[in-house]
């Protein structure tokens, strides 16, 4: 059964084939699409984050900083 979140396949590839929707070509941002990860377009090769999901700021905020009080005790 399909989940009425999930985009059709067609708009799915729309959005990953619309330059509109990548930020230097690399970090996917499309705040439509509600998939906060997606596979690549060769499955083997991993998964795209949609940096446009909150729930992926949050991690990312979280990263940094960890990264910064790793920084500043380790000194």
């Amino acid at each position: 059964m399909k989940n009425d979140d999930e985009p059709s396949h067609e708009t799915q590839n729309e959005w990953e084939n619309d330059p509109n929707n990548w930020i230097w070509g690399m970090f996917y941002y499309n705040r439509k699409d509600k998939r906060s990860y997606f596979p690549k377009k060769i499955k083997q090769f991993g998964w795209h984050a949609n940096y446009a999901d909150p729930s992926y700021s949050i991690i990312i905020l979280l990263l940094i900083a960890i990264i910064l009080i790793l920084i500043k005790y380790s000194r």
